[in-house]
């Protein structure tokens, strides 16, 4: 169902999968030049108390779904994702500001994660385990299955508005989990597509609801016993909050980081440095840098010859109209968000850092920025920085490039750009981090993948069969009296 369902009302939202509209209209508008994208409406406190009565209320139902029903909806919403493809790129530009080129890489990446979650559903089979490895346990068997720990509440960010709302769907969706999305307030209007989709299925009413809501609102949804499992991507402080305010519940978080990268000293070659450069640059600065594994520190074994190509690259880097094929570089959500990025890099020039390329902010616009001489202690290096810019230091030797990494109260994953199968296994034993990527950037993320940090960068695991696995709990059965 779409908005004209609702003439003047904008894009409705769903409550235990039924259109709906509340009180108190979302403008929601482009980060690029402010136009008005589309409308929609908050949920109100009756449609969030039947959102989660209703997930509740199917849970039983939901649990004992045949695989092949929970198959068939996932295997729908993959489909229709693909037929919607660039409809859909085009909405997630519009409202989010990526340039289209990413757009239609998100799009792709959701059809497959929805893809992915059907074939695990049908194989989401659970074990047998023989216990006559003891004398006590003769003639006796463990029937091992994993079932829901109840339903999900889903809380995504605006950075992947269709990706990451999958990545919480989907395999909520494939264990038979009722699922309750909290969609971020600056792009809910893909998530509401993506409730439109889901409408079109078989599933029970009460499988899933998509609610619009302020930040602040989130509390009530987080406390509510009914919700045992809590998805959040976001912010390291706000998942902290979670963390405290529902530590009776399976919390998984994905917090962000402040990936590093290692060009060891046996990668010297021009064609091996030719590509770390255009690695790094692009994945620096793809998202706006608005992603938690955009490429935010750079170590280079000293000696060589990176600055310059990687400054190249930088500069190539096309900056614009989000719509445009050819750029490459958008908006960042918002000029407060690139407000905050321009202060954290001016920052680090007071301190004695320098600008090799870009600094100069244009409205919601940080253009691909490159540092060199950052102390250790600046924001752009120990925090997060979330845009579009990228601090090189040189490091004596691969193991000081290491410790450096480790060096961060941050550990979601980090680029190794070596030849040497001895420096990849040092480089996976040593760094403190989720995922290490040998001869690339932190930023590739294959989406089957078990995906997940450490430190400041969250618990559990995102990739559809770890969060089905999340989602769900071993139970037992032991038959007795069984040769085996």
């Amino acid at each position: 169902m779409d908005a004209t369902a609702f003439p003047g009302a904008g894009t409705p939202f769903y409550v235990a999968g039924a259109a709906a509209h509340g009180a108190g209209e979302v403008t929601v508008t482009s980060p690029w030049d402010g136009r008005t994208v589309g409308r929609t409406t908050w949920a109100g406190d009756d449609q969030i108390e039947a959102a989660v009565a209703a997930a509740a209320g199917v849970a039983e139902e939901a649990a004992a779904l045949p695989a092949h029903v929970r198959a068939a909806a996932l295997d729908h919403v993959s489909r229709r994702l693909a037929e919607r493809r660039q409809e859909i790129a085009e909405l997630i530009t519009a409202e989010n500001g990526k340039p289209v080129k990413w757009a239609l890489v998100e799009a792709d990446r959701a059809v497959s994660v929805f893809r992915w979650a059907a074939e695990e559903a049908r194989r989401f089979a659970g074990g047998l385990q023989r216990l006559d490895t003891d004398p006590g346990g003769a003639g006796r068997i463990a029937v091992v299955k994993r079932v829901p720990r109840g339903p999900v509440l889903g809380i995504s960010p605006f950075n992947f508005p269709l990706n990451l709302v999958a990545h919480k769907v989907a395999p909520a969706l494939a264990v038979g989990a009722p699922i309750v999305l909290k969609p971020a307030p600056a792009t809910p209007l893909t998530a509401l597509l993506l409730g439109s989709i889901l409408a079109e299925t078989a599933l029970p009413a009460g499988m899933f609801s998509v609610l619009p809501l302020p930040n602040d609102r989130a509390a009530g949804l987080v406390a509510d016993p009914r919700l045992p499992v809590v998805s959040f991507t976001g912010s390291g402080p706000v998942g902290a909050q979670i963390r405290r305010a529902a530590p009776e519940k399976h919390v998984t978080l994905e917090l962000g980081g402040n990936a590093a990268v290692l060009v060891c000293g046996d990668y010297g070659g021009d064609d091996d440095l030719d590509w770390a450069a255009g690695r790094i640059a692009t994945f620096g600065t793809y998202q706006a840098g608005q992603s938690c594994i955009a490429v935010q520190r750079v170590y280079v074994h000293r000696g060589l010859d990176l600055l310059s190509r990687l400054t190249r690259e930088m500069e190539a880097l096309r900056t614009g109209d989000p719509a445009d094929p050819s750029v490459e570089v958008g908006p960042m959500i918002n000029e407060e968000a690139a407000r905050r990025v321009e202060s954290w890099v001016d920052e680090a020039v007071a301190a004695g850092a320098t600008v090799v390329t870009g600094g100069k902010r244009d409205g919601a616009t940080y253009p691909p920025t490159l540092l060199t001489g950052v102390p250790a202690g600046a924001k752009v290096v120990a925090e997060e920085v979330f845009g579009p810019v990228v601090v090189v230091s040189e490091v004596p030797s691969d193991e000081a490039g290491f410790t450096a990494i480790n060096d961060s109260a941050y550990g979601l994953q980090a680029g190794v750009f070596t030849h040497d199968i001895r420096t990849a296994f040092a480089a996976h034993r040593r760094l403190q981090v989720g995922g290490v990527i040998v001869g690339d950037v932190p930023s590739y993320r294959a989406d089957q993948m078990p995906y997940g940090g450490v430190k400041g960068s969250g618990v559990g695991r995102e990739g559809i069969a770890s969060a089905m696995e999340d989602y769900t709990e071993p139970r037992v059965m032991v038959v007795a009296g069984v040769e085996l």
